[in-house]
C-alpha cells in the first residue's frame, strides 16, 4: 500500500487576525476528521516553510498591545520602564496608544522593536502549535511536523512543542558562492547542512529534512548544475548529522506554472531518471549496505565524545545586536561561524543549544556575543564552570539586560565576577585600516569589535592589542574558576584566525583531543559508522584509525566525495 503526506496551508500571512484563523482551523479540522484515520496517510506536514510575518493590519496592532498587556502586568509603567520612554519623551499613558513599530525607520525604539518581534514568533509559533492540536484530535496515529527554512534569527524554530519533530528545508545550490574554489557554487556551502543539523537536532533529538534539493532549481540568481557526486553528498551530509529522514522536492519535474525548471528525481516524460535521481538512487542502495555493519545511532568513539561542545544560542541576541551594531561590518552570524567552522575543523560534535539545556551534558560549551542576559543565566554559567566546565564567552555578551537596556553600572558587569574582568571601554575601527592584536607572537587583523579589558591578578593575559593608543592592553583572558576555566574573547577577528588558535590552544590546555581537517572536510560518527565529507575544491586523504576499514568510498576522498568506515 502506497503511503501519503498530507500538507495543510501553504502560507501564513495574517497570522493575527481571528477571522483568517477561524477560517484556517474550520478547514484544517474537516481534513483532519476526513484523513486522520485513513490508514494511507503517515503524518502532516504544516504550513510550507513556515516564516514569521511583520503584520501591519488593524486586526494586529490590537494583538500586539494584548501581548504587551499580558507581558507587563497591565501595567503601562512598568512597559514604560522596561522600553525607556522617558528617552525623548515617548511615555505611553494607556496601552491603547501603542502602534505597530517601523522595523527599518530610523531611531524607532529598540525595546519595542524587540518585543514585537517576540510578538511576532510567538503569533508564529502559536498557529503552528494550534493546527498541530486539532489534527491529533482526529489523527491517532499520524504525526504532525513543519519544515522550516532554517532562518535561525526568525525565533520560531522549536517554538512550537505539539510538533512531533521537527523538520527544514535545505537548497545548496542556487547561484551564490559559498563554496570553495572556482567551481565552489557546484557544491555549496560546507557547513550549510552541517550548521542545520546541530541546530535542529538538539531541539527534541528527532529531525529530518523534508526538501533536499535533487538537481537545478528554478528560483535562484543562477541556476547551474551541480557538480556531479553534490547531490549524494548532501544526503550523507544530512546523513551524517543525525536525520532521522530525507524527503526531496520534486519528485517529477513540472510541466507547467511557476517552477517548470525545477528539477526532479525524473525528467519531464515522468520516466527518465535525472542525474540527482540516480544519486538519490545511489545514496539509498549504500544505505541499505551498511545496514550489515550499523550499530545503535550513539555509538561513538571516546575521542570523539570528549570533545563534545555546544554553543549557547538565543536568537534575540541577534536582534538586539544587528538593531544596533555599532560598525557596520559586524555580522553575528559570521562572529558565530568563526567559533562554529573551527570545532567543526577540530572533528567536534556540536549542538546548538538554548537556556533550557543541561550544561553539564558538555565539556566546553561557547556563549558568542550573547548580548541579552540576567542574574540568573549569568549564575547558571558560574555553577556550570566551578563544577568542572570550561566556558568561552565573546565580546558584547551580557552588556544589556533582557529588556536590551544597559544596567547602571560599569559595561559588561554582569559577568564580572565569572572572568573577573572590568572593561575600560570598546573600540572600533575601519575596516580599511584594521588594527592588530598578538597571541603566541602571531599578529591577527580586527577592525568590528574590541574590547579593552582590566583583568583580575588570577587571569592569564593570552593577546594583547597593539598599534593603538592602548598597545598593550588585554583583550583575551583566561582563567580558573572551582574545577572549571573561563576563557574570555573580547575582541572579533577579521578572518577567524585569532579565534581558532584561541580554541586550539584551551584544547590542548584542557587535554581534549582535536583533529586538523581542512576547510571544507567534515567528519561525523553515527551508529558506529565514520563519516567523512568533501566540500573542498581538491581530493583529501583521510588516514584511517587504528582498526578502521572503508566500507563506502575510499581513503582518497575526491570533490563531492564521501568515505563511510567501520570504527
Amino acid at each position: 500500500m502506497e503511503r501519503y503526506l498530507t500538507t495543510v496551508l501553504g502560507s501564513m500571512l495574517p497570522f493575527a487576525s481571528p477571522l483568517y484563523r477561524e477560517l484556517s482551523y474550520k478547514m484544517i479540522e474537516k481534513l483532519a476528521q476526513h484523513y486522520g484515520n485513513d490508514s494511507r496517510i503517515i503524518g502532516w506536514q504544516l504550513d510550507n516553510e513556515p516564516a514569521v510575518q511583520f503584520d501591519y493590519n488593524p486586526k494586529a496592532e490590537l494583538a500586539f498591545r494584548d501581548f504587551l498587556r499580558a507581558k507587563y502586568n497591565n501595567d503601562i509603567q512598568l512597559l514604560n520602564d522596561a522600553w525607556g520612554t522617558a528617552f525623548w519623551s515617548e511615555a505611553y499613558s494607556s496601552f491603547d496608544e501603542i502602534t505597530l513599530p517601523k522595523r527599518v525607520q530610523m531611531f524607532m525604539n529598540h525595546h519595542q522593536i524587540l518585543d514585537y518581534r517576540r510578538f511576532a514568533a510567538s503569533q508564529t509559533n502559536d498557529f503552528l502549535n494550534e493546527q498541530c492540536l486539532l489534527i491529533k484530535k482526529y489523527a491517532k496515529n499520524q504525526w504532525v511536523t513543519t519544515n522550516y527554512i532554517p532562518n535561525y534569527d526568525e525565533g520560531h524554530i522549536g517554538g512550537s512543542p505539539a510538533l512531533d519533530f521537527q523538520s527544514y528545508t535545505r537548497y545548496m545550490v542556487y547561484g551564490d558562492n559559498e563554496g570553495i574554489g572556482r567551481r565552489g557554487y557546484r557544491v555549496g556551502n560546507p557547513l550549510r547542512i552541517a550548521w542545520a543539523n546541530d541546530f535542529f537536532r538538539p531541539i527534541q533529538g528527532t529531525y529530518g529534512v523534508m526538501e533536499l534539493q535533487p538537481g537545478q532549481v528554478n528560483w535562484g540568481s543562477i541556476n547551474p548544475q551541480p557538480l556531479p557526486g553534490a547531490v549524494r553528498l548532501w544526503m550523507w551530509s544530512v546523513f551524517a548529522g543525525g536525520s532521522d529522514f530525507i524527503c526531496t522536492y520534486r519528485y517529477r519535474q513540472p510541466l507547467y506554472g511557476t517552477e517548470q525548471y525545477h528539477y526532479g528525481i525524473v525528467g519531464t516524460d515522468g520516466v527518465t531518471v535525472t542525474p540527482g535521481g540516480r544519486e538519490y538512487e545511489t545514496f539509498i542502495k549504500e544505505i541499505r549496505e551498511l545496514r550489515k555493519h550499523c550499530s545503535s545511532r550513539e555509538t561513538k568513539p571516546a575521542d570523539y565524545l570528549a570533545r563534545r561542545t555546544a554553543i549557547l544560542f538565543n536568537h534575540e541576541n541577534s536582534w538586539s545586536i544587528e538593531r544596533q551594531k555599532q560598525n557596520r561590518t559586524w555580522d553575528t552570524f559570521a562572529h558565530i561561524e568563526k567559533y562554529y567552522r573551527t570545532l567543526k575543523s577540530f572533528g567536534a560534535p556540536v549542538d546548538f543549544i538554548s537556556e533550557t539545556k543541561n550544561l553539564s551534558d558538555y565539556p566546553v560549551v561557547v556563549i558568542p556575543a550573547y548580548q541579552l542576559a540576567d542574574k540568573e543565566l549569568v549564575d547558571k554559567w558560574i555553577a556550570y564552570v566551578k563544577n568542572g566546565g570550561n566556558l568561552i564567552l565573546t565580546c558584547r555578551t551580557a552588556q544589556k539586560d533582557r529588556y536590551g537596556r544597559l544596567p547602571e553600572a560599569p559595561l559588561g558587569f554582569m559577568i564580572t565576577p565569572l572572568t573577573g574582568n572590568e572593561m575600560n571601554f570598546y573600540d572600533l575601527l575601519l575596516p580599511e585600516d584594521p588594527g592588530t592584536v598578538m597571541m603566541d607572537g602571531k599578529e591577527y587583523a580586527w577592525n568590528t569589535w574590541g574590547e579593552i579589558l582590566n583583568p583580575p591578578t588570577d587571569a592569564q593575559v593570552w593577546a594583547t592589542y597593539k598599534n593603538e593608543f592602548y598597545e598593550g592592553s588585554p583583550a583575551v583572558t583566561f582563567r580558573k574558576l572551582g574545577k572549571g576555566t573561563i576563557t574570555y574573547v573580547g575582541v572579533d577577528s577579521h578572518d577567524g584566525a585569532l579565534e581558532k588558535d584561541i580554541l586550539k590552544k584551551l584544547y590542548v590546555q584542557l587535554n581534549i583531543p582535536v583533529m586538523d581537517l581542512p576547510s571544507g572536510v567534515t567528519m561525523e560518527y553515527r551508529n558506529g559508522l565514520g563519516i567523512v565529507l568533501n566540500y573542498s575544491d581538491r581530493p583529501y586523504t583521510f588516514n584511517l584509525p587504528k582498526g578502521g576499514k572503508a566500507l563506502i568510498g575510499t581513503t582518497e576522498i575526491p570533490t563531492a566525495g564521501v568515505l563511510v568506515f567501520s570504527m
